[in-house]
């Protein structure tokens, strides 16, 4: 059973959409939560206090307990607020749901320096302020939940999105070294890659009309992607540094594999050439390992080779 009763939870972006789902959701098991959302637009333009103001309403509607948040994820101040908020409102802080972004479409040959900045600062740099507010004090009390909402885009690619796709990559790598600093200290760190009917699927598609009669949006109803965010939150989940797609109610693990690859031989002095002779055995997916981090990598060559390392 999972059960937060007792717990606090900060979810970004959560004043529509998916991020209020799962603001609703922990409200239901028990949680306090604090809803965060400046209110923008999908390119992260404007403002309105409104939409987190009802999600708060939503919850106290329900016999729950929540507070509004109005800070920027990409202001570091801002972070610092949200879980300030977090603390001295509702007296700790257990889980963090990082959801906030925004989205917009570029070819490559166009993306301009302020539209890189602006997409990394909102996803990646705001991931980062949050996390490490966050992590201090979960290292603090022994214990802490993070759950950053990455993209399938980042991990496999999406055309006009090379912006999204660097930021929400940089999520996982910046989950991983979470997840092994926060080990000992009781942290788990998590990565989504959610698929869910949004705002971002309606301004992005060129019909969503047509894709509604398909009956694909029902397919992805956001509601499915909730329970494996929501688990991942919570005190009965013990994963760590792993990262999941919800799409249709399709739950799986998304893994970098490390091949087992071409071993040159101790003597030799590789060339380009033995690369393009050996290429089918380096490019081959399996068999493949999941190093946790990079010392594993590199020891399992060293016992390839027959060389101590430590």
């Amino acid at each position: 059973m999972v059960d937060f009763a007792g717990q606090v939870a900060v979810v970004t972006g959560a004043g529509r959409g998916l991020g209020r789902l799962y603001a609703l959701s922990l409200a239901q098991l028990g949680a306090s939560v604090v809803v965060n959302d400046m209110g923008g637009a999908m390119n992260g333009d404007g403002a309105d206090r409104g939409l987190a103001d009802a999600v708060v309403r939503e919850v106290e509607d329900a016999g729950g307990v929540a507070v509004a948040s109005y800070d920027s994820v990409a202001d570091p101040a801002g972070a610092q607020q949200i879980v300030r908020t977090a603390v001295e409102r509702l007296g700790r802080l257990d889980a963090v749901i990082s959801n906030a972004g925004i989205f917009t479409s570029v070819p490559f040959e166009d993306l301009t320096p302020v539209e890189w900045e602006r997409m990394r600062s909102v996803h990646l740099d705001g991931g980062f302020y949050l996390a490490q507010a966050a992590y201090r004090v979960m290292k603090g009390q022994g214990y802490g939940r993070l759950v950053f909402a990455s993209s399938s885009g980042g991990m496999f690619g999406q055309p006009l999105e090379a912006h999204y796709a660097a930021a929400k990559a940089g999520l996982v790598g910046l989950s991983n070294v979470i997840a092994i600093e926060g080990a000992a200290h009781g942290i788990r760190s998590n990565t989504v890659l959610p698929f869910g009917f949004s705002r971002m699927v309606t301004e992005t598609v060129g019909d969503p009309e047509a894709l509604e009669n398909l009956g694909f949006l029902q397919v992805i109803r956001p509601e499915l992607v909730v329970p494996l965010v929501v688990f991942l939150a919570a005190r009965e989940c013990e994963l760590t540094h792993h990262n999941y797609s919800a799409c249709a109610g399709r739950y799986a693990r998304v893994f970098v594999g490390l091949g087992q690859g071409w071993l040159a031989p101790t003597d030799s002095d590789p060339t380009a050439a033995d690369i393009a002779e050996h290429l089918p055995e380096i490019s081959a997916a399996e068999p493949f390992t999941i190093p946790g981090s990079i010392f594993e990598e590199v020891l399992a060559v060293c016992e390839r080779l027959g060389v101590r390392a430590m």
